[in-house]
């Protein structure tokens, strides 16, 4: 059984133009697509006004939502195949929920209700730093969302915890067939002496060359499997934060690995996770990895 890809709805600006990006998703990576609501109903009581007993208006207000991101998924594609489902649940646990019977979460940046000022909704936030299967979040300019770079974005981490974000990476631009810039950011000891004192007394290249053996190693079994993905290797001195932001002004899609621990329940999401889920020029997917 082929799992979908479920993209969480909540009638918000935000959330259609995940539909628009998952619509575009599920066609390359030939799945169905799963549009889920998930709210609980008090919360919504009194948004539309009752039509009858047995169809309370929040269960209107559902329905409304989810079957006019059907229709919009249709409009974007008509053969991918489209499925609407109704939680009454909080948001977050209704999408984790599904995440285990998925083959990745897909949100928007913001969702109704969410203050304007908040670079990310609490929603996505969530989902993204809980969730055991890979979750896209859709956030970017318009290049970046419309997909016209012809890139993908892959930050390249720590090779224990980043071997699920290479193969996303590798089949995300098979499927696309476009080019993957693969980046591994390291420090130059100059910005590390104060702290790290030993570390000022060897010498630049070695840290560089240390970041390239690194890359090497985490990309060496996906480049064998994948002969045909173009790749873009690249090592850069900075910060991976700011190195990937700007990058991804450049970019269709990043991708970056998270650290999953066993019967761990709180929120796991690293600095620069976090970072470019705020700031991303373009659809940002968080990648697990059980450690």
């Amino acid at each position: 059984m082929t799992l979908p890809l479920v993209v969480g709805v909540d009638g918000s600006d935000a959330s259609l133009l995940a539909v628009d990006w998952a619509v575009d998703e599920a066609a390359r990576r030939d799945v169905p697509l799963r549009l889920m609501y998930a709210s609980l109903w008090e919360r919504y009581e009194g948004a539309l006004p009752s039509t009858g007993r047995k169809r309370p208006s929040e269960q209107v207000l559902a329905e409304h939502i989810v079957a006019s991101a059907a229709e919009r998924a249709a409009r974007h594609d008509a053969q991918v195949k489209v499925s609407t489902d109704i939680v009454s649940a909080e948001a977050a646990d209704a999408l984790l929920r599904a995440g285990n019977n998925a083959f990745a979460l897909v949100t928007g940046a913001r969702g109704r209700g969410e203050l304007q000022g908040l670079l990310l909704g609490s929603v996505s936030l969530a989902v993204a730093a809980r969730a055991h299967c890979p979750v896209i979040v859709v956030r970017g300019d318009n290049a970046g969302l419309a997909g016209t770079h012809e890139r993908i974005l892959l930050g390249a981490g720590d090779p224990a915890i980043g071997g699920e974000a290479v193969r996303f990476a590798f089949h995300e631009a098979a499927a696309r067939s476009c080019t993957l810039d693969a980046v591994r950011a390291w420090r130059c000891p100059a910005h590390e002496g104060a702290d790290h004192p030993a570390l000022a007394d060897e010498p630049m290249h070695q840290h560089e060359e240390q970041a390239s053996a690194q890359l090497d190693e985490l990309l060496r079994e996906a480049m064998a499997e994948h002969p045909d993905v173009r790749v873009r290797r690249t090592t850069a001195e900075g910060p991976a934060r700011r190195i990937l932001v700007n990058r991804s002004a450049a970019a269709d899609l990043v991708i970056i690995g998270a650290r999953r621990r066993q019967g761990h329940f709180g929120l796991q999401l690293g600095r620069v996770s976090h970072t470019l889920l705020h700031h991303a020029h373009c659809p940002v997917a968080v990648v697990p990895q059980l450690v």
